[in-house]
């Protein structure tokens, strides 16, 4: 689906298993026969555009609260109100919610979040006391909503349009990576960083981090997210 809808798909649990859903045209209609060996089409009901929202529920992590702008926080939470825009994380994936989790437990510090998307992870670090924080993401769009995500909640984020795989990335005392598999340990030798915080693959995917030693490791939802400290020579 990924290859097929790039710009995204919708992904609902029912009670016989997982329904994909693509808002597509006739020739997008055919390439998910070709793919899948069959697929049902309906003509789309209007308002469409804005059924996401359905989806983008507030949730609650520790001392955090983080939402949608249309919802109210509850009070004496630290409030991350985050509209994802056209770019990944709302802060309910569980990837988001267990990279969040560790974070909170962390030393305040520097803090590197690469891959940022939304900006969620990074503006809630600074929101809770970590300083100096960057923020970078290859995608344009990703930096941009970053960005204005930051704006909108007074989060002092740095957002960065780079390829983290070219190095040279911002020295940090705290990395996080909420992206993939592969590109984590890809990633991991060119981080200039004593703690990183990985996620974005499955509970049964374990990572080979390349200069880190395993500390801590969460599970929720079938996925997973580590905490890792740069081995000591």
């Amino acid at each position: 689906m990924l290859e097929l809808f790039p710009h995204g798909f919708e992904e609902r649990d029912e009670a016989d298993g997982v329904e994909l859903a693509a808002y597509t045209d006739g020739a997008g209609e055919e390439r998910l026969w070709k793919a899948f060996g069959g697929a049902t089409g309906t003509d789309v009901a209007a308002g469409w555009e804005e059924r996401w929202r359905d989806f983008h529920r507030p949730v609650r992590i520790g001392e955090l609260w983080v939402g949608p702008p249309w919802e109210t926080p509850p009070a004496g939470a630290i409030a991350v109100s985050i509209d994802p825009g056209r770019a990944f994380g709302t802060g309910g994936h569980a990837t988001t919610r267990l990279c969040l989790e560790l974070v909170l437990e962390l030393g305040r510090g520097s803090l590197l979040d690469v891959g940022c998307g939304s900006g969620v992870i990074a503006i809630a670090a600074a929101k809770v006391g970590f300083a100096p924080v960057s923020a970078l993401d290859v995608d344009p769009v990703a930096v941009e909503t970053t960005r204005r995500n930051a704006a909108e909640n007074g989060a002092a984020v740095e957002a960065l349009l780079a390829d983290a795989t070219d190095g040279g990335l911002p020295a940090a005392e705290v990395a996080v990576a909420n992206i993939a598999l592969e590109p984590i340990e890809r990633l991991a030798p060119l981080l200039d960083c004593r703690l990183l915080v990985a996620s974005g693959y499955l509970e049964s995917e374990r990572p080979r981090v390349s200069g880190f030693e395993p500390v801590e490791r969460r599970a929720a939802e079938g996925w997973a997210a580590d905490l890792f400290e740069r081995a000591t020579q």
